[in-house]
């Protein structure tokens, strides 16, 4: 009855921890790309395929149903894999969706018109190849009308908090955010559009100020899955072991893993 997490790193550990406070019965198979991290400087060819790799062993790990807690496979790679590839009696779900119907204040599955929502001004913070994809506006396109928003691809954020710099990544925040205020001075609302964002969350919410909301989105695919397994039960996979995976060093992996979640965490060889 396991359920697959997968990231390109570590920044997937924000979700993870997340569904596991709020689905606690429910085992999961944890795997993160280490060794081709960052996926955001990446081709969507590139993207695509080593998704694609990912997921599959995810699915030999008896996972039925996979979430892509990484917003660049989400944004490159999620749509073309649901087209061409995932088979029929397998889910992939990305982390887009969730915080785009926080945002419009929309439940899960009303697909009704777009219409005129309270946030005019959204700031997107995301990796490069998020932010070339425009997946975020494409999505917010069919639920909302009238929304401005204004991408900042923040270069250099994901290395530096993989490598745990954090000094340097709080550097980079600053930097990313004033160059994104001067393009739009006063955001309603700031996306963290990538799930290595929220251990930056503190560092944003200051460099933008106290009227600006910002979102990131781990809470948000909790109570999404929480939703979806309520009325998707048999999605539940045949896996019962929660288990981590790194196609990176184990041993590193493991220590950056600790201390990312302040809990012993212990990865093993994809």
């Amino acid at each position: 009855m396991a359920v697959g997490i997968f990231d390109s790193g570590l920044g997937g550990l924000t979700v993870l921890d997340a569904v596991q406070k709020r689905l606690p019965d429910v085992p999961f198979v944890y795997l993160g790309d280490s060794a081709n991290a960052p996926y955001g400087v990446r081709t969507p060819e590139d993207i695509y395929n080593l998704t694609t790799a990912a997921v599959q062993r995810l699915f030999d790990e008896g996972c039925d149903l996979v979430i892509l807690a990484c917003n660049t496979a989400s944004a490159a790679a999620l749509r073309k894999m649901q087209e061409n590839w995932i088979p029929k009696d397998k889910r992939v779900l990305g982390v887009f969706v969730p915080l785009i119907e926080s945002l419009t204040e929309r439940q899960w599955g009303d697909n009704s018109p777009p219409r005129e929502v309270a946030v005019k001004h959204v700031a997107l913070f995301a990796t490069p190849a998020t932010v070339s994809s425009r997946a975020f506006q494409r999505e917010l396109a069919f639920r909302a009308i009238g929304v401005d928003v204004e991408a900042q691809a923040c270069g250099g954020v994901v290395d530096a908090i993989e490598d745990g710099d954090y000094v340097l990544a709080e550097a980079l925040v600053r930097s990313h955010v004033d160059a994104l205020k001067r393009k739009m001075p006063n955001p309603d609302a700031a996306i963290l559009g990538c799930t290595h964002y929220p251990l930056m969350a503190e560092a944003f919410q200051e460099a933008l100020g106290p009227d600006t909301r910002v979102l990131s989105q781990a809470n948000l695919v909790a109570e999404s899955l929480a939703d979806y397994l309520g009325r998707r039960p048999e999605m539940i996979g045949k896996g019962t072991e929660a288990a981590f995976l790194t196609t990176g060093d184990p041993k590193k992996v493991s220590s950056r893993a600790t201390q990312f979640l302040r809990r012993e965490i212990t990865f093993t060889a994809a």
